[in-house]
């Protein structure tokens, strides 16, 4: 009898040990004589259970976890192969609350599947939307991309519809898809998930794309910090090369569609789309002016999609349950869901999918469990080092594109940063402008000039020189920055120095909210 366990190969789980902890398990069932199938899977997303161990079993998969290498002799013992009770019992996974109250549909699999196994893929629905989008139209694939309300992932929310029937519309010999797999963000992960989780959806999506508005060639702009995802992306764009699923003829339709992965070198403004642009036609990565969108003007000229990971996953399950299907999760304008990263001074830090409409406190305390130090949260920054800074006053708001907005505050890419009142909201906002001083490309005078003398003010504040006169010109460099940046690294750095002054005067020596105005 073979028994078949499940050891995470998501690289926040190798860094928690989970090689070493697969590496035991297969020694000491060698050892005992015990025949097991170990299948490395990918990451649920509870990363404080991490290395989790799960073994299937026919009431399920019980998991086990943390797991360390210390712990596996115990398990074996326990007889954890046939689902025996063990301090590091976790019960049936899928029961477990954090996963079982989710919505997921871009993550379905993730968790679950060999990440590289074409088998794992097709048995759990994968490719069934590009079978159906071969049958379709170009105008009726992108008709069902639009109903969806699907709107970008990545942080602009700009409605993937609209910018795939651009470039549908936009006549040329040779067009492009661009996947932005350039994940920068401090607390965000999900786009690293998904490539290392289930990178076929990623492939298919792209390939859906391709079809739809009559692109030959796709790129996957991957960060080079991402060896893990390199790896598996490689790995199933060969597979699906072998498996008729990329090639000049996909599937005998005599569609073509062409996919290989190129990597950054590290630039935080690459993740801006005319940037990566300019980087992967071999260039420095500078800001471009627009217009021309990259729709009608991308890539080497031609019309280019220019996609963020997250949107491009979530493709296939809207041609394969239909546009409709996916609209009827969300609120507002927001349709869908959002997988959202808990990061920071958390508990229960993952990866959590849900409906948008969610609060930010029901994300903060029933899913993470409120501060991993135990302390009342002060401040949340939603949005990667550019978000605003969130007070507890604000924990209500539903977690969607334009309430977010009515805040003066971006819902972004999903990343979520925890912060305790230990913080000193001064000090971060002084970091943010180190960040953009640091990250910025200097094409232009706002964001080059504006940020260094930003840090040098904050630097003045914190040390509490002259606070009426550089409160003052503290307001004035975020307004130049603003509404003078070429691009959203500028412009949006003053939405983590301003809502932290805004909402936290008194870090940063003021007594009084009427006297930070």
């Amino acid at each position: 009898m073979s028994f078949v366990v499940y050891v995470p190969n998501d690289s926040s789980a190798v860094s928690l040990g989970a090689d070493r902890v697969a590496a035991a398990i297969a020694s000491e069932a060698n050892h005992r004589g015990i025949d097991i199938t170990l299948i490395r899977n990918g990451s649920h997303g509870m990363f404080w259970l991490e290395p989790l161990v799960e073994v299937a079993t026919a009431e399920g998969r019980i998991g086990y976890g943390p797991v360390q290498v210390s712990d596996v002799a115990s398990l074996f013992d326990a007889n954890f192969l046939q689902g025996g009770t063990h301090d590091l019992s976790l019960g049936i996974v899928e029961e477990i609350p954090y996963l079982k109250k989710q919505q997921r549909l871009t993550f379905a699999r993730i968790g679950k599947t060999d990440p590289v196994s074409l088998d794992d893929y097709l048995a759990n629905d994968g490719y069934k939307g590009l079978k159906n989008a071969l049958a379709m139209s170009q105008a009726d694939i992108v008709k069902n991309v639009t109903d969806s309300g699907l709107r970008g992932r990545g942080g602009a929310a700009f409605p993937t519809g609209i910018k795939w029937n651009t470039v549908l519309n936009t006549p040329s010999e040779q067009k492009y898809i661009i996947c932005n797999a350039d994940e920068g963000d401090s607390g965000t992960f999900s786009d690293r998930m998904v490539m290392e989780g289930d990178p076929f959806v990623l492939v298919e999506g792209m390939t859906i794309a391709g079809i739809a508005v009559g692109a030959t060639q796709g790129y996957i702009y991957l960060r080079v910090e991402y060896p893990h995802a390199h790896l598996a992306l490689n790995t199933a764009i060969a597979k699906a090369y072998e498996a008729g699923y990329l090639g000049n003829d996909i599937q005998g339709s005599g569609k073509a569609f062409h996919l290989e992965v190129r990597l950054g070198a590290g630039a935080y403004i690459c993740g801006e789309e005319t940037s990566l642009m300019e980087s992967l036609e071999g260039k420095r990565g500078l800001v471009r002016f627009k217009p021309p969108l990259p729709a009608i003007s991308g890539l080497f000229g031609k019309p280019t999609v220019v996609n963020n990971v997250i949107s491009l996953a979530s493709v296939p399950i809207i041609l394969d349950k239909g546009g409709e299907y996916y609209r009827d999760f969300g609120m507002g304008r927001s349709r869908g869901t959002l997988p959202l990263q808990l990061a920071g001074n958390i508990k229960h830090g993952g990866l959590v999918e849900m409906a948008f409409g969610l609060t930010l406190r029901e994300l903060l305390y029933d899913f993470g469990g409120g501060s991993a130090t135990g302390r009342p949260i002060k401040a949340v920054q939603v949005g990667g080092p550019l978000g605003a800074y969130l007070p507890e006053s604000q924990f209500d708001t539903p977690l969607d594109y334009e309430a977010f907005a009515a805040n003066w505050t971006v819902l972004g890419h999903g990343g979520v940063v925890v912060f305790d009142d230990t913080v000193d909201m001064a000090e971060m906002a002084k970091y943010s402008m180190e960040f953009c001083a640091i990250e910025s490309c200097g094409k232009c005078t706002p964001c080059r000039i504006g940020s260094t003398r930003g840090y040098e003010v904050m630097d003045e504040i914190i040390n509490g020189r002259n606070l009426d006169k550089n409160i003052v010109l503290l307001r004035d460099l975020c307004n130049t920055l603003l509404n003078g940046s070429l691009c959203a690294l500028g412009g949006m750095t003053p939405y983590p120095v301003l809502s932290a002054l805004n909402h936290f005067p008194e870090d940063f020596g003021i007594a009084d909210k009427a006297d930070a105005a």
